[in-house]
């Protein structure tokens, strides 16, 4: 017991300090209740294994779907439009919603789904994430206690009411215990969140020569005022043909950039698109949707002879072909060279579609333009290979990061996927009588965002799963197994317990909570809940009182644990992404947390008569 404990504490220790990554700390504890023998391999890595670790990690990725496909987006600007610009609008909004969605959803998959949904809003609104991920986090918990099945804690008081012969709590008993929890969440976390959760920039975007977004490069080089979208028809003549055979830059003076193909299935929910660069074998087809740029008289006449029609839209998607520009090196084998000769198209399949040289942009016959040191080109091609001409040469420099550009290019077409997927999710989670396990749905869905094309590649799914917040959960679930092990929850809850009860009902209360509370920031609120409901059902019981609010005080404080980033796995989640340390768990969940107590040590003899 004594080794657990100092164990335990200078877990916490470091926890605070914060010098050493999370992850680390957990897995150096984890480490030494193995060697010192407090717990078998079997149990110390029985963390690795669990539901909830497994479920937390596809569940990153179902939320990285969400905001590659840019669902996260179009929610987001649906909210920050009722939120009318103001701050603390958008912050009740966030706290609303998704108290409203735990109540039926498990606290772990509403922030999942909602985390994307606040990153994207905060990016576009320019407040920085770490204002609202907590409160989301903390949220999700408090909407848990709305109803019957919005927390695991709730299921089991009510176990331990109907074992011993009460009358079951209702779906929606817990709905004032709930509505208390998120009046006071939203009074004390809208200063504290103020105060306390403003982190100093330091993101790529805001250091020198982070490289430009492909908007500003489309803005720069004035791409959409210099390309047009024809549409082939069934009609048209070039149907069927090669680009060769079209010989188009000969006889109008006209590039072809890019060539689209857009499907969907009878319902209009599932479509592909796919993008592909004009090589001289590439054959039209009809449906096909080719960007032209040249002269607009030219690109005019081209489609006129040919039967094209045109598309209002004229902007340029970047899905699968992207843009980056790249300098060229005074020691270039191809300076001096005229840029057809250049092999850019040959080597990478890369086009060029402009250059920067000084102040100028020469956007026109550019196949006879020859390479000077220094020229900055504006290219085009598959997002692998602009990031292969950064590989494979010392002749250029590529400006920004194109990979990373990539990933952050919404697959917009693949939202109503995403939707489908996730609503399923839910679903199958809330509804009992669909027979699939949550970790299952959870499973599924994750699988389903990867096969049905919401990510670029299985890759970029793996890059959304923070591991940091993996680790630091299935690391620390076993210190729990350890205190139970070796006795010391049991000794901690009976000691404070049989201390409390010769004060009366209202002090036992109170005892039965903050005991809970503390039990859970290093136990599972469901193990911690379990723990303490009996001996709350057995203090009460021996008073001579009823249980009902004692058992409300052991999943309150079971639930409401905000005061350490591993006591549930939503405040786990949102670590990463807040850029929050466990310091700022204690200043604004610790207050939270003590003052949600107090409150319910006098509402509930209230609400549930002693």
């Amino acid at each position: 017991m004594t080794a657990t404990l100092i164990i335990l504490a200078l877990t916490v220790i470091m926890f605070v300090i914060g010098k050493v990554r999370s992850d680390i700390v957990a897995l150096c504890a984890l480490t030494a209740l193995i060697v010192l023998g407090i717990l078998t391999p079997e149990e110390a890595l029985a963390g690795f294994s669990s539901t909830v670790v497994v479920m937390m990690v596809g569940l990153f990725v179902v939320g990285g779907a969400i905001l590659q496909t840019g669902l996260a987006k179009a929610v987001s600007q649906k909210i920050m439009k009722l939120a009318a610009g103001s701050d603390t609008r958008m912050f009740l909004l966030v706290v609303v919603v998704t108290s409203a969605i735990g109540a039926f959803v498990s606290n772990t998959g509403t922030v999942a789904l909602m985390m994307p949904i606040v990153v994207s809003m905060s990016m576009q609104s320019g407040t920085q994430p770490a204002r609202l991920l907590m409160p989301l986090a903390f949220a999700s918990s408090m909407g848990g206690m709305l109803t019957l099945i919005g927390t695991p804690p709730n299921l089991v008081i009510q176990d331990s009411l109907v074992d011993a012969g009460y009358e079951p709590l209702g779906f929606f008993s817990f709905f004032p215990v709930g509505l208390i929890c998120i009046g006071i969440g939203i009074v004390v976390m809208m200063p504290l969140s103020k105060l306390f959760l403003y982190k100093k920039k330091n993101t790529d975007s805001d250091k020198p020569g982070r490289g430009k977004t492909l908007d500003d490069l489309v803005s720069e080089y004035n791409l959409n005022n210099a390309l047009r979208r024809y549409r082939i028809s069934a009609q048209s003549a070039i149907a069927g043909k090669t680009v060769a055979e079209l010989d188009i830059r000969n006889r109008y003076g006209l590039s072809i950039l890019e060539i689209r193909n857009e499907s969907s299935d009878r319902s209009g929910i599932i479509r592909n698109v796919t993008q592909s660069l004009a090589k001289p074998e590439t054959i039209l087809a009809e449906g096909d949707i080719i960007y032209l740029t040249g002269d607009m008289e030219s690109m005019r006449m081209f489609a006129a002879e040919n039967g094209l029609t045109e598309l209002d839209n004229n902007s340029m998607d970047f899905y699968d072909i992207g843009i980056s520009e790249i300098v060229l090196m005074p020691t270039a084998k191809i300076i001096g060279m005229p840029l057809r000769k250049s092999g850019f198209r040959e080597h990478y399949s890369i086009n060029v579609l402009g250059i920067k040289r000084n102040n100028d942009y020469i956007m026109r016959d550019l196949p006879q333009e020859k390479l000077q040191p220094g020229d900055v080109l504006l290219v085009q091609g598959k997002w692998s290979n602009i990031a292969q001409l950064a590989n494979d040469e010392t002749d250029w420099v590529v400006l920004g990061q194109p990979e990373k550009q990539a990933m952050q290019v919404t697959l917009d077409y693949k939202a109503p996927v995403a939707a489908v997927i996730m609503l399923l999710m839910v679903a199958a989670m809330v509804f009992d009588f669909i027979p699939i396990a949550p970790v299952t749905a959870v499973m599924a869905a994750g699988l389903l965002m990867v096969l049905s094309g919401c990510f670029r590649s299985v890759e970029a799914a793996y890059k959304t799963i923070n591991w940091e917040s993996i680790v630091l959960i299935a690391a620390m679930m076993p210190m729990s197994v350890a205190l139970e092990k070796t006795g010391t929850s049991a000794m901690l809850s009976h000691s404070l317990v049989a201390t409390l009860e010769a004060f009366g009902p209202t002090a036992l209360l109170a005892g039965v909570y903050f005991t809970t509370s503390l039990l859970t920031m290093f136990i599972s609120n469901t193990a911690t809940a379990v723990l303490m409901a009996p001996i709350a059902m057995s203090a009460a019981t021996e008073m001579g009182a009823s249980p009902y609010p004692f058992l409300f005080a052991v999943t309150l404080g079971a639930s409401m644990c905000f005061a350490s980033p591993f006591s549930t796995p939503p405040n786990a989640l949102v670590m990463h992404a807040g850029e929050y340390k466990f310091g700022d768990y204690v200043k604004v969940g610790l207050p939270l947390q003590i003052i949600i107590g107090i409150a319910m040590v006098f509402a509930l003899p209230l609400l549930f008569p002693f």
